[in-house]
């Protein structure tokens, strides 16, 4: 995987001012878009689309330089005029290209990404693999914003309005894996860029042939492999570092890759103000 997202940095470069079609690009390198904007981001720390735009800002910088007029600039870089150029261009550098042009800066530069493997060896992931028929979850949704870090208080907000005894019988109605409550990220942005919103659902697993409580919001979920990773310690930093490690350390060094398909989040054992949790991340997998 290492060196495949190694290959797509080259290939960006080598065709900033062209349309670059990420779908044909992954399957050239064996992998799936969905899988390989995930990994990308979670490796880069930005969405693939945001590199792209960085780096074509980058090296356009050196024609706002020049002497080529801003359109034909636009033009050469996908842009069909020069305001949604220098829209792209002031996210980027903080100024317009005319500004640039006339005080040749101030400028801000993407460097070429370049991943390495470093092996440390160091930590163990308790990890195990699960064949799950087609399955449902239902409870209580809602839109919120992705928040890489820290608790997400959307999600905190969301789970302190359901009243107790609507935790205690969306518990009762578990009957299949993962059990108990779980917390359950869907629709999530395949660059998983930070403030993109995805669909929260507060509930439980339930087997397809389970009646369901009208009220309840669902998520069908088909037949499929899990990649099912236990975590304890302090919450919800040790989860966020889970899902971390995954791409860094598991999936580089392992033959599977993530598909399309909901995180699940089942909580075992927490203490009473939820600082500390032993749960376990589960995410839909594919063999690679």
């Amino acid at each position: 995987m290492i060196a495949a997202l190694n290959q797509l940095v080259d290939f960006i470069d080598g065709h900033l001012t062209e349309e670059i079609n990420i779908d044909d690009l992954a399957v050239s390198l064996g992998m799936t878009e969905y899988h390989l904007r995930r990994m990308f981001s979670a490796l880069a720390g930005m969405p693939l689309s945001e590199y792209v735009r960085r780096r074509r800002m980058t090296v356009a910088a050196t024609d706002v330089l020049g002497t080529s007029e801003l359109l034909a600039i636009a033009v050469r870089y996908g842009y069909g005029s020069t305001e949604a150029f220098s829209r792209a261009f002031r996210s980027v550098h903080g100024v317009g290209p005319g500004d640039v042009r006339r005080d040749g800066g101030p400028l801000r530069t993407q460097p070429q990404l370049r991943f390495r493997l470093t092996v440390e060896g160091n930590t163990t992931m308790d990890t195990r693999i699960a064949d799950r028929p087609a399955f449902r979850l239902i409870g209580r949704s809602a839109r919120v914003p992705l928040i890489h870090h820290g608790p997400n208080p959307h999600i905190q907000a969301r789970i302190a309005s359901l009243p107790a005894a609507e935790h205690a019988r969306l518990k009762e109605l578990s009957n299949t894996n993962p059990v108990g409550l779980l917390q359950v990220s869907a629709d999530v942005d395949p660059d998983y860029r930070e403030g993109s919103e995805l669909t929260y659902l507060h509930g439980v697993a339930v087997t397809e042939a389970t009646p369901l409580p009208e009220e309840l919001d669902v998520i069908e979920v088909p037949a499929g492999t899990w990649a099912v990773f236990h975590a304890e310690g302090e919450y919800p930093a040790v989860l966020q570092s889970t899902w971390a490690a995954t791409a860094t350390d598991w999936f580089p060094s392992n033959p599977w890759r993530l598909r399309p398909g909901p995180s699940i989040v089942a909580v075992l054992d927490r203490a009473a103000d939820f600082s500390t949790a032993s749960c376990e991340l589960w995410l839909p997998v594919e063999r690679a």
